[in-house]
């Protein structure tokens, strides 16, 4: 029997590469996350042949996972652009705490469509688990 210990995806590698939270082999989307392509998302594992979308309108939920890694994000450059600012809150300023805010929130968009999808698969999904029997290079597909 071959072990298949030894050929194991972490967890934290199959999350960041966006692969499949059943197999960890095959790819959640079929374009790069930044780029001239549409992202979309795959309807199927290459690998498992598992669904993505569970059910119609599953990923309605990734929606409010944007929305919180969003408002961190603009959170973050708010108080990035305050000290490098030297603290002034002055209304002068208004427009550059906007357009930074903005900014980053524009140059993210990409990245939190992805991974808030990628959240919603590995994280909050109880219907999709890890099968290590699944994890391995080359899988055997029944006829």
């Amino acid at each position: 029997m071959q072990d298949l210990s030894s050929s194991k995806t972490p967890k934290s590698l199959a999350f960041i590469k966006g692969k499949c939270p059943q197999c960890r082999r095959g790819n959640v989307f079929s374009s790069p996350a930044y780029g001239f392509a549409l992202q979309k998302t795959n309807e199927y594992c290459s690998h498992c042949n598992q669904r993505f979308e569970i059910e119609p309108g599953y990923f309605y939920a990734a929606m409010y996972v944007s929305y919180a890694m969003n408002m961190a994000e603009m959170l973050w450059a708010g108080i990035v652009t305050y000290y490098l600012l030297d603290r002034n809150l002055a209304w002068e300023t208004l427009w550059t705490y906007v357009i930074s805010i903005l900014l980053v929130s524009i140059v993210l968009s990409p990245f939190n469509y992805r991974y808030s999808r990628i959240i919603l698969l590995h994280w909050l999904s109880p219907k999709i688990k890890y099968k290590p029997e699944l994890d391995v290079e080359h899988l055997k597909h029944k006829a």
